[in-house]
């Protein structure tokens, strides 16, 4: 009977180490679905990051976009105001070059009749009062022609 105790006690050894293995199985089983699920999730949470990343990038790029947008807007419409303030320069220059040139034929009329006058004139001439002689007299000669550039707008 010992050796048929012997045979149960090794038969249910036999049980034990199958019980073990399945057992083991079992654990290394669970072990591995855990494994995967927390791989599985780790995935998704590593998608969402990317996602919100990319998100994050398409929302920049729009908005840089959008700014590159105003100050190409803001650029042209400087340019065109400077074209402009540029042509009216240009043409302000014109009529101050031509009233320079105005000014300096009148200028040297003035001249011309007050040396002519003061050759020609005797000892009468210069002591009559005439307003006309007066108006040409070296008081008002010396004074300076002044002209407003706003006399001749076009």
């Amino acid at each position: 009977m010992a050796s048929s105790s012997t045979g149960v006690s090794s038969g249910s050894s036999a049980l034990q180490n199958s019980g073990s293995e399945s057992d083991l199985q079992h654990v290394m089983d669970q072990r591995k679905r855990k494994r995967m699920l927390s791989n599985r999730e780790s995935a998704r949470r590593s998608r969402q990051r990317k996602q919100k990343h990319l998100d994050d990038l398409m929302e920049q790029v729009s908005q840089l976009t959008n700014e590159n947008n105003q100050i190409l807007t803001s650029m042209n419409a400087t340019s065109q105001h400077y074209l402009n303030i540029e042509a009216e320069n240009s043409i302000l220059r014109a009529q101050t070059a031509e009233l320079s040139n105005r000014l300096q034929s009148l200028n040297e009329i003035i001249n011309y009749i007050s040396s002519t006058n003061s050759l020609f004139a005797t000892e009468e001439t210069r002591t009559h009062d005439d307003s006309f002689t007066n108006l040409w007299s070296p008081l008002y000669v010396n004074h300076s022609i002044m002209a407003s550039a706003d006399m001749y707008m076009y």
